[in-house]
């Protein structure tokens, strides 16, 4: 049984604490929090020691999970592994692209392990859909949010689109060539809506719109490839996917043909629905690294997945601030 600590209790902290309770391979010693007043209430609700410093709480587990405010996973995450400790790390992974770089260096050199927080890989909907994807070459997502004054300190391509940059980085599986994007500052001082243009190496384009002041929720993403569309709802839990095949001559009366003409011939298509099965992603997630650690396996979503996504993420909001600097 591996000992875990969380840093940060707020919003995201909690949901991570309440997870691990229910995973019996961990034993979840205790947190720390900031706010002494939080601290407090977090540790009566859930019976959990609330350690007074980040120190003690790294020295007392073997895994310490973080989810603290981006700006200080560095400085955690760095106190953690020169401890000897493994960690998780919440999305985005660092603040900066070389605050991650040194991480992967400090990781290498002590031989522990990383896992950061890119928890839709863990969607049950995404999980159901994967098998399906066979080198997309279009992809369209929509992640928007109604507005929440929690989060505004960070622009939403970091906060929102991130996800699905991990996402279509994971599926298409080839390095971006181009990337072009725009954005508007409409409540906050950073973009609170975004588009995206990515373009691969292998000809596939991926088009991602993120807002965070939308008038409902939507998480979606669609996949386009040879002889066959793969569509996720990654809020509503659900897929589909659309598939064409050689037509048989067999189809019933209620079948869908197409006559592509004499040198295609014709193609029946095929609808289908993949078996989503529940789950909590927080808990597959973290659960995921526990394996990770006994079994001395390459984690799911590894620290070299969250620079990659957090790469793309910063060249996308270089291109966003040179097109508002256009405007004036």
């Amino acid at each position: 049984m591996l000992k875990i600590g969380v840093l940060g209790a707020g919003h995201l902290g909690k949901i991570h604490i309440k997870c691990i309770k229910d995973i019996s391979e961990y034993q979840l010693v205790g947190f720390y929090d900031a706010q002494p007043d939080n601290a407090r209430a977090v540790a009566q609700e859930h019976g959990i020691k609330a350690f007074e410093t980040i120190e003690s709480l790294i020295e007392a587990v073997d895994v310490i999970d973080i989810v603290t405010p981006t700006l200080s996973h560095f400085e955690c995450a760095e106190k953690a592994l020169k401890a000897g400790k493994h960690v998780f790390i919440e999305k985005p992974v660092t603040n900066t692209l070389q605050e991650a770089e040194q991480l992967i260096a400090l990781k290498d050199e002590l031989k522990l392990k990383i896992q950061v927080g890119h928890v839709e890989r863990f969607n049950p909907a995404f999980v159901a859909a994967k098998p399906f994807l066979k080198q997309p070459m279009f992809i369209e997502s929509h992640r928007l949010a109604q507005f929440n004054p929690r989060g505004l300190d960070v622009p939403v391509v970091l906060d929102l689109m991130i996800h699905d940059i991990d996402i279509i980085l994971k599926s298409v599986g080839s390095a971006v060539e181009k990337i072009s994007a725009s954005g508007v500052n409409v409540v906050a001082d950073t973009p609170d809506i975004a588009n995206a243009r990515l373009e691969f190496a292998n000809g596939c384009v991926a088009n991602l719109t993120t807002s965070r002041i939308a008038v409902k929720n939507m998480r979606k993403s669609r996949f386009f490839q040879k002889d066959a569309y793969v569509a996720v709802d990654f809020l509503e839990k659900s897929s589909e996917i659309v598939r064409m095949q050689e037509a048989t001559g067999n189809e019933g009366p209620f079948s869908m043909v197409l006559d592509l003409g004499e040198e295609k011939g014709k193609k029946e298509i095929i609808f289908e629905n993949p078996k989503v099965h529940p789950s909590n992603a927080i808990r597959e997630e973290l659960a995921s690294f526990h394996r990770a650690i006994i079994e001395d396996s390459v984690p799911i979503v590894t620290i070299e997945d969250g620079y990659k996504a957090l790469r793309v993420a910063h060249d996308i909001l270089n291109e966003i601030e040179k097109n508002l600097q256009k405007i004036g």
